[in-house]
């Protein structure tokens, strides 16, 4: 199994509620070791009049290699009724997979690390709480660091 992190967000419905349902989805793919609390964000480069999102953070072990495991995270979204409608448009659910133990992929349908995860708060804030003794594989630096 490989160490991951992953990032959840909900600004639509009952965003708790939709933020736990989401864990419980990953706990199929994911022996979780580690969960952010909640915490309540503006929205980032979202439509005007976008709600605020709840987000949080997932530390664990996957049990699916990278490309399984971003098809799992799609799969729990759709199950759990996010409809894509452009670009950061408001969602019931997004899960965002961080890192994927040291990999660094570069493919059409997956970038890990996930390309923006270092410059955004609502990621950031909750995976510093985890206190992970990782390390950002493309930079080398604690996670604490990034």
């Amino acid at each position: 199994m490989t160490p991951v992190v992953i990032a959840l967000g909900s600004n639509l419905g009952d965003r708790e509620y939709n933020l736990r349902r989401a864990v419980d989805h990953l706990r199929r793919a994911v022996l979780l070791v580690r969960v952010s609390s909640i915490h309540e964000t503006a929205p980032v480069d979202a439509p005007a009049g976008s709600p605020p999102f709840l987000n949080m953070v997932v530390a664990g072990l996957a049990k699916l290699g990278p490309h399984d495991l971003m098809r799992e995270l799609l799969a729990i979204e759709k199950r759990l009724g996010r409809v894509r409608r452009g670009r950061n448009a408001p969602r019931v659910i997004d899960l965002d997979l961080i890192l994927y133990g040291a990999e660094v992929i570069r493919t059409r349908d997956l970038v890990i690390p996930h390309p923006r995860y270092r410059h955004r708060d609502f990621v950031l804030g909750p995976l510093g709480e985890l206190s992970l003794p990782w390390h950002d594989p493309q930079t080398n630096l604690p996670l604490e660091a990034v």
